[in-house]
């Protein structure tokens, strides 16, 4: 089996001391392709070295965090913009609205977030979307600017089944990771009804590993776990789930 894990940060400090390991760990259990977004203009460096370092199977996205909407948001997407121009990406991401940390950038995160969406069309480039306690608003403002030029991933979808259907039918993708694990998570009432088509995977590393690994370090090896549960929900067998998701990853990424 192959899977492509389609978000994750393997360039941030948690894995500074043993990247190549957790690389061929994740090669170990059929990861075989990496996609990294963006946080700000703070992370660039480390993502694009990991990049040239492991340029055959790990692959860079470029976009403004909306967490990293502050003070100087200008300055920071004016670079995103730049390096846009400069070389290609696969995707541009990682981007959106996040209400849950600070509403006192509400407004610049959706002036951000729109330019985003503008250069993710016209650039023909999938855009990856964190939409953490603001799906809704993340939803409505995809839609207004769908043209069918727009393509993505909602990343980490959490959401209920009407949120997903209506990501769906604007063309987007969602993007599961270790929380479809968690015993009260509610997606698999939400899977269920979801055709399997429309799913990719991810880890979102380091960050909310599925179970059993809960609490601890997530890493791309973890993958499979999250194959596993899909199938589950599904009733369908993993093999099934690791051939449609990665077929799908790589239509979003034309990797």
């Amino acid at each position: 089996m192959q899977f492509i894990d389609t978000h994750c940060h393997l360039y941030l400090e948690e894995f500074s001391r043993d990247i190549e390991e957790v690389i061929r760990r994740a090669g170990e259990a059929g990861v075989i392709r990496f996609f990294l977004p963006n946080i700000d203009s703070g992370s660039e460096g480390d993502m694009m070295n990991l990049e040239h370092d492991y340029q055959d199977v790990v692959f860079s996205m470029m976009g403004l965090h909306p967490c990293s909407v502050k003070e100087n948001w200008k300055t920071e997407l004016k670079g995103v913009e730049e390096w846009l121009a400069r070389r290609s990406f696969r995707g541009v991401g990682e981007v959106g609205l996040d209400y849950y940390w600070d509403r006192n950038f509400d407004k610049e995160q959706a002036i951000v977030f729109d330019e985003q969406l503008k250069w993710s069309r016209d650039l023909s480039l999938p855009i990856i979307i964190h939409s953490r306690d603001s799906m809704d608003d993340c939803i409505k403002m995809v839609e207004a600017r769908q043209d069918g030029r727009l393509k993505g991933i909602f990343h980490c979808f959490t959401g209920n089944y009407d949120q997903a259907r209506k990501i769906i039918d604007a063309g987007f993708y969602l993007g599961i990771g270790g929380v479809v694990t968690y015993k009260n998570s509610g997606l698999d009432k939400v899977l269920d009804r979801v055709e399997l088509n429309r799913l990719v995977l991810e880890t979102d590393a380091p960050y909310l590993s599925p179970v059993p690994y809960r609490g601890k370090r997530n890493e791309s090896s973890y993958i499979p776990i999250i194959a596993q549960r899909i199938a589950e929900i599904k009733k369908t067998p993993v093999e099934e789930v690791a051939s449609v998701t990665t077929a799908n990853a790589n239509l979003i990424f034309n990797a």
